[in-house]
Protein backbone atom coordinates (compact mmCIF):
# COMPACT_ATOMS: atom_id res chain seq x y z
CA UNK A 1 0.00 0.00 0.00
CA UNK A 2 0.99 3.36 -0.38
CA UNK A 3 1.63 5.30 2.47
CA UNK A 4 -0.48 8.53 3.34
CA UNK A 5 1.17 11.65 4.52
CA UNK A 6 -0.82 13.56 6.97
CA UNK A 7 0.65 17.17 8.51
CA UNK A 8 0.34 16.80 12.50
CA UNK A 9 2.15 20.15 13.21
CA UNK A 10 1.74 23.86 11.89
CA UNK A 11 4.49 26.47 12.90
CA UNK A 12 3.54 30.51 11.93
CA UNK A 13 5.87 33.32 11.63
CA UNK A 14 4.12 35.93 9.54
CA UNK A 15 2.89 39.32 9.80
CA UNK A 16 -0.26 37.83 11.24
CA UNK A 17 1.65 37.08 14.02
CA UNK A 18 3.83 34.33 15.84
CA UNK A 19 2.20 31.00 16.13
CA UNK A 20 -0.62 29.34 14.54
CA UNK A 21 -2.88 30.90 16.87
CA UNK A 22 -2.05 34.42 16.68
CA UNK A 23 -2.87 33.97 12.69
CA UNK A 24 -5.77 32.95 12.62
CA UNK A 25 -6.95 35.06 15.48
CA UNK A 26 -5.68 37.72 12.75
CA UNK A 27 -7.72 35.86 9.63
CA UNK A 28 -10.89 35.73 11.38
CA UNK A 29 -10.78 39.22 12.20
CA UNK A 30 -9.83 40.23 9.14
CA UNK A 31 -6.87 42.51 10.47
CA UNK A 32 -4.59 44.02 7.85
CA UNK A 33 -1.18 43.47 8.99
CA UNK A 34 0.67 45.45 6.42
CA UNK A 35 2.58 49.00 6.91
CA UNK A 36 5.49 51.09 6.31
CA UNK A 37 9.07 49.23 6.21
CA UNK A 38 10.87 49.57 9.01
CA UNK A 39 13.63 46.63 8.57
CA UNK A 40 15.86 50.09 6.57
CA UNK A 41 15.09 52.98 5.14
CA UNK A 42 12.73 53.23 1.74
CA UNK A 43 12.22 56.82 1.37
CA UNK A 44 13.92 56.39 -2.09
CA UNK A 45 11.81 53.41 -3.42
CA UNK A 46 8.58 54.13 -4.61
CA UNK A 47 7.15 50.58 -2.74
CA UNK A 48 7.32 52.04 1.29
CA UNK A 49 4.89 49.64 2.54
CA UNK A 50 5.68 45.86 3.30
CA UNK A 51 4.47 42.84 5.76
CA UNK A 52 6.85 42.37 8.36
CA UNK A 53 6.57 40.14 11.75
CA UNK A 54 5.29 42.64 14.30
CA UNK A 55 7.95 42.27 17.45
CA UNK A 56 9.72 39.24 16.35
CA UNK A 57 12.51 38.10 18.49
CA UNK A 58 14.69 35.58 17.50
CA UNK A 59 16.61 34.74 20.73
CA UNK A 60 14.08 32.75 22.10
CA UNK A 61 14.50 30.54 18.81
CA UNK A 62 18.53 30.45 17.76
CA UNK A 63 21.14 30.84 19.96
CA UNK A 64 23.98 33.53 20.06
CA UNK A 65 26.68 31.72 17.52
CA UNK A 66 23.28 30.22 15.15
CA UNK A 67 21.99 34.41 15.40
CA UNK A 68 25.28 35.61 13.65
CA UNK A 69 25.93 32.45 11.36
CA UNK A 70 22.53 33.16 9.71
CA UNK A 71 19.98 35.80 8.09
CA UNK A 72 16.69 36.99 9.23
CA UNK A 73 15.32 34.54 6.53
CA UNK A 74 17.01 31.41 8.85
CA UNK A 75 15.74 32.65 12.08
CA UNK A 76 12.32 33.03 11.19
CA UNK A 77 12.73 29.30 9.96
CA UNK A 78 14.18 28.80 13.08
CA UNK A 79 11.46 29.95 14.91
CA UNK A 80 8.76 28.40 12.60
CA UNK A 81 10.24 25.16 13.24
CA UNK A 82 10.56 25.11 16.32
CA UNK A 83 6.67 25.39 16.82
CA UNK A 84 5.45 23.01 14.20
CA UNK A 85 7.68 20.54 16.26
CA UNK A 86 6.06 21.89 19.77
CA UNK A 87 2.51 21.67 18.14
CA UNK A 88 3.12 18.32 16.44
CA UNK A 89 4.12 17.12 20.27
CA UNK A 90 7.83 16.05 18.91
CA UNK A 91 10.76 16.22 20.55
CA UNK A 92 13.55 19.38 19.57
CA UNK A 93 16.09 16.69 18.60
CA UNK A 94 15.45 13.58 16.17
CA UNK A 95 15.38 10.52 18.21
CA UNK A 96 15.71 8.96 15.02
CA UNK A 97 18.27 10.78 12.82
CA UNK A 98 17.77 9.37 9.34
CA UNK A 99 14.28 8.87 9.85
CA UNK A 100 14.00 12.48 9.71
CA UNK A 101 14.25 14.72 6.97
CA UNK A 102 14.08 18.58 6.24
CA UNK A 103 12.56 20.11 2.85
CA UNK A 104 11.98 23.46 2.55
CA UNK A 105 11.29 26.34 -0.46
CA UNK A 106 13.51 29.12 -0.73
CA UNK A 107 13.97 31.73 -3.40
CA UNK A 108 16.11 35.26 -2.33
CA UNK A 109 18.27 33.57 0.58
CA UNK A 110 19.97 35.52 3.03
CA UNK A 111 19.76 38.97 1.42
CA UNK A 112 19.37 41.19 4.76
CA UNK A 113 22.67 39.27 6.01
CA UNK A 114 24.45 39.57 2.05
CA UNK A 115 23.66 43.48 1.77
CA UNK A 116 25.33 44.44 5.11
CA UNK A 117 28.41 42.32 3.88
CA UNK A 118 28.92 43.48 0.77
CA UNK A 119 28.29 47.25 2.01
CA UNK A 120 31.12 46.55 4.61
CA UNK A 121 33.27 45.18 0.98
CA UNK A 122 32.49 48.07 -1.38
CA UNK A 123 32.16 51.01 1.50
CA UNK A 124 34.09 50.00 4.97
CA UNK A 125 37.95 50.35 5.73
CA UNK A 126 38.77 46.74 5.70
CA UNK A 127 37.07 46.09 2.57
CA UNK A 128 36.71 42.53 3.87
CA UNK A 129 33.48 40.15 4.67
CA UNK A 130 32.67 38.42 7.56
CA UNK A 131 33.36 34.79 7.53
CA UNK A 132 29.78 33.69 7.37
CA UNK A 133 29.15 35.40 4.34
CA UNK A 134 29.68 32.32 2.33
CA UNK A 135 27.39 30.35 3.98
CA UNK A 136 24.40 32.43 5.38
CA UNK A 137 23.21 34.03 2.01
CA UNK A 138 22.54 30.37 0.58
CA UNK A 139 19.45 29.55 -0.86
CA UNK A 140 20.08 26.33 1.18
CA UNK A 141 21.56 27.87 4.48
CA UNK A 142 17.81 27.20 6.54
CA UNK A 143 17.93 23.65 5.41
CA UNK A 144 21.22 23.30 6.10
CA UNK A 145 21.35 24.76 9.80
CA UNK A 146 18.00 22.82 10.59
CA UNK A 147 19.19 19.74 9.53
CA UNK A 148 22.54 20.68 12.12
CA UNK A 149 20.70 21.72 14.89
CA UNK A 150 17.34 19.36 14.87
CA UNK A 151 19.32 15.91 13.40
CA UNK A 152 17.63 15.94 10.38
CA UNK A 153 19.29 13.29 8.37
CA UNK A 154 17.36 11.96 6.60
CA UNK A 155 16.90 12.89 2.49
CA UNK A 156 16.98 16.69 2.90
CA UNK A 157 16.71 19.34 0.53
CA UNK A 158 15.26 22.86 -1.38
CA UNK A 159 13.35 23.92 -4.13
CA UNK A 160 13.36 27.10 -5.72
CA UNK A 161 10.24 28.01 -7.61
CA UNK A 162 9.67 31.55 -6.36
CA UNK A 163 5.77 31.74 -4.63
CA UNK A 164 4.99 27.62 -6.04
CA UNK A 165 7.87 26.49 -3.96
CA UNK A 166 5.77 26.49 -0.83
CA UNK A 167 3.30 24.03 -2.60
CA UNK A 168 6.36 22.07 -3.85
CA UNK A 169 7.89 21.86 -0.52
CA UNK A 170 4.68 19.96 1.01
CA UNK A 171 4.08 17.56 -2.08
CA UNK A 172 8.09 16.60 -2.25
CA UNK A 173 7.68 15.94 1.47
CA UNK A 174 4.64 13.88 0.42
CA UNK A 175 7.00 11.66 -2.28
CA UNK A 176 10.37 11.43 0.66
CA UNK A 177 6.92 9.87 3.13
CA UNK A 178 6.31 7.73 0.77
CA UNK A 179 9.57 6.12 -0.31
CA UNK A 180 10.15 5.20 3.66
CA UNK A 181 10.75 8.82 5.74
CA UNK A 182 8.18 8.87 8.75
CA UNK A 183 8.69 12.10 9.74
CA UNK A 184 9.65 15.18 7.08
CA UNK A 185 9.96 19.24 7.92
CA UNK A 186 8.29 21.38 5.50
CA UNK A 187 7.11 24.66 3.83
CA UNK A 188 8.76 27.52 3.63
CA UNK A 189 9.57 31.13 5.25
CA UNK A 190 10.53 34.20 3.47
CA UNK A 191 12.25 37.86 4.24
CA UNK A 192 13.05 40.01 0.84
CA UNK A 193 13.12 42.85 2.70
CA UNK A 194 16.54 44.12 1.98
CA UNK A 195 17.23 47.54 -0.28
CA UNK A 196 18.96 45.03 -2.90
CA UNK A 197 15.47 42.97 -2.75
CA UNK A 198 13.27 45.34 -2.81
CA UNK A 199 15.19 46.85 -6.13
CA UNK A 200 15.23 42.96 -7.49
CA UNK A 201 11.55 42.84 -7.16
CA UNK A 202 10.82 46.99 -8.54
CA UNK A 203 12.74 45.57 -11.49
CA UNK A 204 9.75 43.29 -12.39
CA UNK A 205 6.86 46.11 -12.32
CA UNK A 206 4.48 43.74 -10.66
CA UNK A 207 5.20 46.06 -6.75
CA UNK A 208 2.54 47.83 -5.90
CA UNK A 209 3.63 51.63 -5.26
CA UNK A 210 0.39 52.53 -3.35
CA UNK A 211 1.42 54.44 -0.14
CA UNK A 212 -2.11 53.53 1.72
CA UNK A 213 -1.41 50.18 3.62
CA UNK A 214 -5.14 50.11 3.16
CA UNK A 215 -5.10 50.36 -0.39
CA UNK A 216 -1.73 49.20 -1.56
CA UNK A 217 -2.64 45.01 -1.85
CA UNK A 218 -6.11 44.32 -3.99
CA UNK A 219 -6.06 41.10 -5.48
CA UNK A 220 -8.65 40.80 -8.28
CA UNK A 221 -9.87 44.35 -7.56
CA UNK A 222 -10.99 46.87 -9.76
CA UNK A 223 -8.14 48.95 -8.02
CA UNK A 224 -5.35 46.58 -8.32
CA UNK A 225 -2.29 47.63 -8.53
CA UNK A 226 0.18 44.94 -8.01
CA UNK A 227 1.47 43.28 -4.54
CA UNK A 228 3.28 44.18 -1.70
CA UNK A 229 6.10 41.99 -0.29
CA UNK A 230 6.40 40.09 2.63
CA UNK A 231 8.28 38.06 5.01
CA UNK A 232 7.46 35.33 7.08
CA UNK A 233 5.84 31.60 6.33
CA UNK A 234 4.60 28.37 7.78
CA UNK A 235 6.39 25.09 8.07
CA UNK A 236 4.76 21.48 8.70
CA UNK A 237 5.30 18.77 10.43
CA UNK A 238 4.36 16.44 7.72
CA UNK A 239 4.03 12.24 9.01
CA UNK A 240 3.27 9.10 7.70
CA UNK A 241 -0.37 8.17 8.86
CA UNK A 242 1.03 5.33 11.20
CA UNK A 243 3.69 6.58 12.37
CA UNK A 244 1.27 9.55 13.94
CA UNK A 245 -1.41 7.38 15.05
CA UNK A 246 1.11 5.20 16.90
CA UNK A 247 1.59 7.82 18.84
CA UNK A 248 -1.40 9.38 19.36
CA UNK A 249 -0.94 12.41 17.25
CA UNK A 250 -3.25 15.33 16.68
CA UNK A 251 -4.07 15.39 12.68
CA UNK A 252 -4.54 18.75 10.90
CA UNK A 253 -5.47 17.31 7.45
CA UNK A 254 -3.72 14.97 4.52
CA UNK A 255 -2.15 15.85 1.90
CA UNK A 256 -3.59 13.81 -1.14
CA UNK A 257 -2.96 15.50 -4.16
CA UNK A 258 -0.16 18.01 -6.34
CA UNK A 259 0.81 18.85 -9.74
CA UNK A 260 3.67 21.38 -10.72
CA UNK A 261 3.85 22.82 -14.51
CA UNK A 262 5.52 25.10 -16.14
CA UNK A 263 3.90 28.00 -18.59
CA UNK A 264 7.45 27.49 -21.23
CA UNK A 265 6.89 30.76 -22.57
CA UNK A 266 8.00 34.18 -21.72
CA UNK A 267 4.68 36.21 -20.01
CA UNK A 268 2.76 38.94 -22.10
CA UNK A 269 3.54 41.84 -19.72
CA UNK A 270 -0.32 43.02 -21.30
CA UNK A 271 -2.04 40.38 -21.57
CA UNK A 272 -0.10 38.42 -18.33
CA UNK A 273 0.57 34.80 -18.06
CA UNK A 274 -1.07 31.91 -20.41
CA UNK A 275 -3.73 30.20 -17.96
CA UNK A 276 -3.51 27.09 -19.44
CA UNK A 277 -0.65 25.70 -17.60
CA UNK A 278 -1.67 26.66 -14.48
CA UNK A 279 -5.08 25.21 -15.24
CA UNK A 280 -3.56 22.22 -15.64
CA UNK A 281 -1.44 22.38 -12.61
CA UNK A 282 -4.66 22.56 -10.79
CA UNK A 283 -6.92 19.84 -12.68
CA UNK A 284 -3.97 17.50 -12.86
CA UNK A 285 -3.82 17.98 -8.99
CA UNK A 286 -7.21 17.19 -8.45
CA UNK A 287 -7.51 13.87 -10.79
CA UNK A 288 -4.13 12.89 -8.63
CA UNK A 289 -6.27 13.29 -5.40
CA UNK A 290 -8.78 11.56 -6.99
CA UNK A 291 -11.45 14.64 -6.50
CA UNK A 292 -14.00 15.71 -9.01
CA UNK A 293 -14.19 19.52 -8.93
CA UNK A 294 -17.72 19.54 -7.67
CA UNK A 295 -16.57 18.09 -4.89
CA UNK A 296 -14.23 21.26 -3.63
CA UNK A 297 -15.22 23.36 -0.83
CA UNK A 298 -12.63 25.97 -1.22
CA UNK A 299 -9.84 27.31 -3.06
CA UNK A 300 -7.15 29.40 -2.04
CA UNK A 301 -5.68 31.52 -4.93
CA UNK A 302 -2.39 32.68 -5.72
CA UNK A 303 -3.82 36.88 -5.46
CA UNK A 304 -0.87 38.22 -7.22
CA UNK A 305 -2.85 41.69 -7.31
CA UNK A 306 -1.49 42.58 -10.80
CA UNK A 307 -4.76 43.22 -13.22
CA UNK A 308 -3.41 41.13 -16.22
CA UNK A 309 -2.06 37.71 -13.90
CA UNK A 310 -5.31 38.39 -11.59
CA UNK A 311 -7.43 37.76 -15.00
CA UNK A 312 -5.30 35.08 -15.67
CA UNK A 313 -5.93 33.11 -13.07
CA UNK A 314 -9.46 33.78 -12.88
CA UNK A 315 -9.38 31.92 -16.60
CA UNK A 316 -7.27 29.21 -15.49
CA UNK A 317 -10.49 28.73 -12.58
CA UNK A 318 -12.99 28.69 -14.68
CA UNK A 319 -11.28 26.52 -16.80
CA UNK A 320 -11.06 23.90 -13.82
CA UNK A 321 -14.64 24.29 -12.46
CA UNK A 322 -16.57 26.16 -14.94
CA UNK A 323 -18.41 29.65 -14.30
CA UNK A 324 -19.36 28.41 -11.07
CA UNK A 325 -16.29 27.96 -8.81
CA UNK A 326 -15.92 26.55 -5.01
CA UNK A 327 -15.70 29.47 -2.54
CA UNK A 328 -12.46 31.28 -3.36
CA UNK A 329 -10.51 33.11 -0.28
CA UNK A 330 -7.62 35.05 0.08
CA UNK A 331 -6.21 36.49 2.99
CA UNK A 332 -2.76 37.62 1.48
CA UNK A 333 -3.91 41.44 1.06
CA UNK A 334 -3.88 41.22 5.62
CA UNK A 335 -0.29 40.03 5.03
CA UNK A 336 1.70 40.77 2.33
CA UNK A 337 2.89 38.44 -0.75
CA UNK A 338 5.70 36.25 1.08
CA UNK A 339 7.09 34.37 -1.95
CA UNK A 340 7.15 31.07 -1.32
CA UNK A 341 6.42 31.63 2.30
CA UNK A 342 3.14 33.06 1.29
CA UNK A 343 1.92 29.95 -0.45
CA UNK A 344 3.31 27.85 2.64
CA UNK A 345 0.88 30.20 4.49
CA UNK A 346 -2.30 29.35 2.14
CA UNK A 347 -1.76 25.88 3.08
CA UNK A 348 -1.19 26.96 7.09
CA UNK A 349 -4.51 28.93 6.87
CA UNK A 350 -5.93 25.91 4.84
CA UNK A 351 -5.46 23.30 7.28
CA UNK A 352 -6.37 25.58 10.20
CA UNK A 353 -9.69 26.59 8.84
CA UNK A 354 -10.86 22.69 8.87
CA UNK A 355 -9.52 22.24 12.48
CA UNK A 356 -11.73 25.11 13.38
CA UNK A 357 -14.39 23.55 11.39
CA UNK A 358 -14.72 27.68 9.90
CA UNK A 359 -13.65 28.93 6.31
CA UNK A 360 -12.49 32.27 6.38
CA UNK A 361 -13.87 35.03 4.65
CA UNK A 362 -12.09 36.62 1.77
CA UNK A 363 -10.06 39.86 2.39
CA UNK A 364 -11.58 41.35 -0.31
CA UNK A 365 -11.37 42.40 -3.42
CA UNK A 366 -14.38 45.14 -2.70
CA UNK A 367 -15.37 45.35 -6.47
CA UNK A 368 -14.16 42.63 -8.52
CA UNK A 369 -12.36 43.79 -12.11
CA UNK A 370 -13.89 42.51 -15.03
CA UNK A 371 -12.35 39.23 -15.70
CA UNK A 372 -12.60 37.97 -11.51
CA UNK A 373 -15.81 37.85 -11.12
CA UNK A 374 -15.17 34.78 -8.82
CA UNK A 375 -17.04 32.93 -6.46
CA UNK A 376 -15.18 34.87 -3.13
CA UNK A 377 -16.18 33.84 0.17
CA UNK A 378 -17.77 37.09 2.05
CA UNK A 379 -18.37 35.77 5.17
CA UNK A 380 -16.88 33.02 7.49
CA UNK A 381 -19.09 29.33 6.95
CA UNK A 382 -18.23 25.92 7.94
CA UNK A 383 -16.63 23.38 5.44
CA UNK A 384 -19.24 20.84 3.58
CA UNK A 385 -16.66 18.90 1.99
CA UNK A 386 -13.90 19.60 3.86
CA UNK A 387 -11.35 19.29 0.35
CA UNK A 388 -9.57 22.61 -0.41
CA UNK A 389 -7.23 23.57 -3.29
CA UNK A 390 -4.37 25.72 -3.00
CA UNK A 391 -2.63 27.55 -6.42
CA UNK A 392 0.62 29.10 -6.52
CA UNK A 393 2.19 30.82 -9.55
CA UNK A 394 5.86 31.73 -9.14
CA UNK A 395 7.51 34.18 -11.42
CA UNK A 396 9.43 32.66 -14.61
CA UNK A 397 6.22 30.35 -15.22
CA UNK A 398 5.93 28.13 -12.29
CA UNK A 399 2.88 26.85 -11.61
CA UNK A 400 2.06 24.32 -8.54
CA UNK A 401 -1.41 23.22 -6.98
CA UNK A 402 -2.08 21.18 -4.05
CA UNK A 403 -4.99 19.57 -2.98
CA UNK A 404 -5.29 18.76 1.08
CA UNK A 405 -8.54 17.14 2.72
CA UNK A 406 -9.27 18.16 6.43
CA UNK A 407 -9.22 16.08 9.09
CA UNK A 408 -12.71 16.20 11.45
CA UNK A 409 -12.60 18.78 13.61
CA UNK A 410 -12.42 17.59 17.38
CA UNK A 411 -15.70 17.37 18.84
CA UNK A 412 -16.96 19.82 21.35
CA UNK A 413 -15.41 20.14 24.85
CA UNK A 414 -17.76 17.58 26.78
CA UNK A 415 -18.95 15.04 24.55
CA UNK A 416 -15.54 12.93 24.47
CA UNK A 417 -12.08 12.72 22.76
Amino acid sequence: MTARAVVTGIGVVAPSGVGADAHWSAVLAGTRRTGPISLFDPARYPTRVAGEVPDFDPTGFADGRQRVQTDRWTHLGFAATRLALDDAGLPERAPDPYGWAVTLASSSGGNLFGQRELQRLWGGPTRTVGAYQSIAWFYAASVGQLSIHHQFKGPCGVLVAESAGGLDSLAHAVRTVRRGTPVVIAGATECPLSPYALACQLRSGLLSDVADPERAYRPFDVAAAGYVPAEGGAVFVVEELGHALARGARIYGEVTGWAATHDAAPTDPDAGPDPTHYARALRLALDRAGVRPHDVDVVWPDALGVPAHDRAEAAALRAVFGDRTPAVTTQKPLTGRAHQGGSALDAATALLAFRHDLLPASAGPEQPAEGCELNFLRAPRRPRSRIALVGARGFDGFNSALVLRGAAPPPPTGQGS
